[in-house]
């Protein structure tokens, strides 16, 4: 069967499946499951058929949001945190895989603005976070610890104001996706060429592995949460900039809620990188190399896992279980 065919002969019946996700059209949970099984086989038939259409990412993307409603109305499971963290938000970042991507990709972008350009300009850091912080750092490196400012204030102070601060910039990520996701790449990249151009900065005095050691200690689970954070923004501009068939406030509902899940989801994570930085990273020069690497490696994967493997892992899962049934 040619593609046109395959899309025409099935348009009505995903547009069915459309309307019931959204509300415009009530269905009974078996009623649910019985077009969800028939949508499994059509998007099998499509990714056999037609790996590289178009319509095998949208039904990818109806497939999810359509399980994810199926989930929700049965009420199988007994403890609806666990299942938020483990069902509902692997689901919602793989149908919006998309952002997270492009997310990486502007956080790698701006981080390259930032080394270039504290390359090119001397006093290009003083621009960024001003003199005084840069007198300070370079005071700490005289005395051999560079990153020794993680050490100013109390432990739970110092981790109640960071988390505060990271809490801030993940919803200002987020909220600012209502501009169509200009606002939030404008706030990744002021914190993605400070990172940069940090970094260069102790490169260049010949202290970047101790920098390294003390930034990335509780940066590795910080800075990943923050790119997170502004994919969950960009799946707000997308819903604004690209409402396809559906009219702009229905789609920006929709957007606004997946957001909101992937936004949500990183709150842990930031509580946690806080925590490390307030009570571990002011000793991170300080204990042993072998532990400050697992510290680091340790965070970096656990968040890597759950918000790049883990979600196809869950997918792939749920598939299987519903072309059994």
């Amino acid at each position: 069967m040619r593609e046109i065919a395959f899309i025409k002969q099935n348009k009505e019946k995903w547009l069915e499946f459309e309307q019931a996700i959204f509300g415009k059209v009530k269905k009974n949970p078996d009623e649910l499951a019985s077009l969800y099984i028939q949508l499994v086989n059509d998007l099998a038939f499509a990714q056999t058929y037609y790996p590289k259409s178009k319509a095998v990412i949208y039904l990818n993307n109806l497939a999810a949001r359509t399980y994810q409603l199926i989930y929700k109305t049965k009420r199988h499971e007994k403890n609806r945190i666990l299942s938020f963290f483990t069902t509902d938000v692997p689901l919602t970042v793989y149908a919006n895989r998309r952002y997270v991507l492009y997310a990486f990709a502007l956080f790698g972008f701006f981080l390259f603005v930032g080394v270039f350009c504290a390359v090119k300009e001397s006093d290009f850091l003083r621009l960024v976070v001003g003199d005084g912080y840069v007198e300070e750092t370079l005071q700490n490196i005289k005395k051999g610890n560079p990153v020794a400012i993680y050490k100013s204030g109390s432990d739970w102070g110092s981790a109640i104001g960071i988390t505060l601060n990271n809490l801030e910039v993940g919803i200002k990520e987020f909220i600012l996706g209502i501009t169509g996701g200009v606002g939030t790449a404008y706030v990744l990249f002021q914190n993605t060429i400070m990172l940069g151009a940090f970094q260069y900065f102790f490169y260049e005095h010949g202290v970047f592995g101790k920098s390294v050691r003390g930034i990335w200690l509780h940066g590795a689970m910080e800075i990943f949460g923050m790119v997170i954070e502004a994919a969950a923004g960009f799946v707000i501009g997308a819903s604004v900039l690209f409402p396809k068939t559906y009219s702009r406030l229905v789609s920006l509902k929709h957007g606004f809620k997946n957001g909101l899940i992937i936004w949500f989801s990183t709150i842990p994570f930031t509580i946690f990188a806080g925590t490390i930085e307030g009570f571990v990273t002011r000793y991170a020069l300080e204990m042993p190399l072998v532990l400050n690497i697992f510290i680091i490696l340790s965070t970096l994967l656990l968040i890597s896992w759950y918000y790049l493997i883990y979600p196809k892992r869950v997918y792939n899962r749920v598939m299987n279980n519903q072309s059994k049934q």
